[in-house]
């Protein structure tokens, strides 16, 4: 059964980073882009960052760009989404998936795989 892990979630200060973490078992990844996804309390799920099947594509909602950063490590099945300069309006619970697709999506709808979310708190 594929199971995504997600963990790096946390309470932190305004102006703080931290980093998320995905890893994948039960499955290889071979032909599947990654995304990232936040959903706030009351809000609908929204998109973070996709990262193609290998890494040569990258993209990022606006809310985020150029505070965070999507990588993977193929060899241990694991893709991370770095966040630095942290604001309250990040604070969300996050989600990584996976897309049976070269390229990932803004749509979660296009999405075969979730985690179980990780939480992410910014608050002072």
């Amino acid at each position: 059964q594929v199971q995504l892990v997600e963990s790096g979630g946390g309470l932190v200060k305004p102006g703080g980073s931290l980093t998320l973490s995905c890893a994948a078992s039960a499955y290889t990844f071979s032909n599947s882009a990654v995304g990232w996804f936040r959903q706030a309390s009351g809000t609908e799920r929204e998109f973070v960052a996709g990262l193609s099947r290998f890494g040569g594509n990258i993209f990022y909602a606006d809310s985020v760009k150029g505070r965070a950063t999507a990588s993977r490590d193929t060899a241990k099945n694991t893709w991370f989404l770095e966040m630095n300069n942290l604001k309250p309006e990040d604070t969300a619970t996050y989600y990584c998936a996976i897309r049976e697709r070269q390229l990932p999506s803004r749509l979660s709808r296009d999405y075969e795989y979730w985690g179980q979310g990780t939480q992410v708190t910014v608050s002072s």
